[in-house]
């Protein structure tokens, strides 16, 4: 599903943000990058959903190979990724609604498709009694779930959540995490960048340790111990 092979990632003019990462994530799999700020944990997640490409190595993703990828068949390899963001990254001037069908409108869908979809989603991350609000009228809590509907619009293979609990509190925490578990149990691989350590601790998952742009720990069921 997604494989690393020495892959180092070099901002000019010399900072490492990663190096010689070599790295095998199953389909179906929940895995936690974790590390202190500053560690490579966003550049690595930034390699995923192809915001940035590797100065070294290969990363191949579901058949696709990110590191010689041509510009053109990026928005096609996105579809097969939802990435969901600290920072929730809504269109403040559109509704709920209108958030998550977004991304559809854009690739050309159907009205008819758009009308049984957006329902569809706004269920699975219970909101669908705010179809109609605008993200200055939701919670933090809601506007990530509202996040997580928009990135499962096009039902990707691959969730990346970079830090989606950073701006939450404990029981909205705790709501995310739950429905990105959820999620996972469908069958999507999930990819979770955190420095929380009580949510990967509490989720007894693959987790993987960066230091200095490194892999120094790779666990099956693992804690962060950092």
């Amino acid at each position: 599903m997604i494989r690393f092979k020495n892959v180092s990632k070099i901002y000019r003019p010399h900072t490492v943000a990663l190096k010689n990462i070599n790295l095998h994530i199953k389909a179906g799999e929940f895995v936690s990058i974790v590390g202190q700020s500053g560690t490579g944990k966003s550049t690595l997640a930034k390699l995923l959903f192809a915001e940035e490409r590797p100065t070294k190595g290969e990363l191949v993703i579901g058949g696709w190979d990110v590191s010689r990828i041509r510009r053109g068949q990026i928005p096609l390899l996105r579809r097969q990724i939802g990435v969901v963001f600290q920072d929730f990254k809504l269109l403040q001037k559109k509704t709920v609604a209108e958030n998550v069908s977004f991304a559809l409108e854009v690739v050309g869908a159907s009205p008819r498709r758009i009308r049984e979809l957006v329902p569809h989603l706004l269920r699975i991350v219970n909101l669908e009694g705010k179809a109609g609000r605008y993200p200055r009228q939701l919670s933090g809590g809601e506007q990530q779930r509202v996040a997580i509907a928009r990135a499962l619009i096009h039902r990707p293979k691959i969730i990346v959540a970079d830090e989606p609990t950073g701006n939450l509190d404990a029981i909205n925490t705790h709501d995310i995490i739950n429905l990105l578990k959820k999620i996972n149990e469908f069958g999507t691989t999930v990819v979770l960048v955190t420095h929380n350590r009580e949510i990967v601790n509490s989720l007894r998952k693959r987790v993987i340790t960066l230091d200095k742009g490194e892999i120094v720990s790779d666990q099956e069921e693992g804690r962060y111990r950092l």
